[in-house]
């Protein structure tokens, strides 16, 4: 049995583009209902501020975010303990001719700690299978690898 689900945020920005391209504030509010609100803007090499989110950053977060998610699930249904999980993800970005651009990749770096040795090749191997369900990573078009370590404590 299928199920959709549905997703609504809300972008919002105020001021005004009369001063031309270089002048205009990039910065925006990402807000859906009951939640804080993303300070964003574009990226630095776009103008944008550097101390709020850009949708590149949040993009490579969205598929970090999908990987932990579904890697905990995975782990969880297969008795593994997991005590510790860091990613830091990185995203490449070229910039076409014609002054658009798309993604080439993105690799998540993520450093698991677990709670029994046995079980480290495991919990490596679950990295594969929550890749393959990703929601996130299964609606891009670009790869997106994944170069794991696995740390027992």
């Amino acid at each position: 049995m299928s199920k959709e689900h549905g997703y609504e945020v809300t972008v919002s920005w105020n001021g005004s583009t009369a001063g031309g391209y270089r002048a205009y504030d990039r910065g925006h509010d990402v807000t859906a209902e009951g939640k804080p609100p993303i300070a964003a803007t574009a990226d630095p090499a776009f103008l944008g501020d550097p101390a709020r989110w850009n949708p590149e950053e949040l993009l490579v977060a969205s598929l970090s975010q999908c990987h932990l998610l579904t890697y905990l699930a995975l782990c969880a249904r297969h008795g593994i303990t997991v005590t510790g999980y860091r990613d830091t993800a990185t995203g490449r970005m070229a910039e076409t001719a014609g002054g658009g651009g798309h993604f080439t990749e993105v690799t998540l770096h993520p450093e698991v700690t677990i709670t029994d040795a046995s079980a480290a090749d495991k919990a490596a191997a679950l990295h594969h299978r929550a890749h393959e369900l990703c929601f996130i990573a299964n609606s891009v078009n670009f790869p997106v690898h994944h170069a794991p370590l696995i740390h027992v404590a």
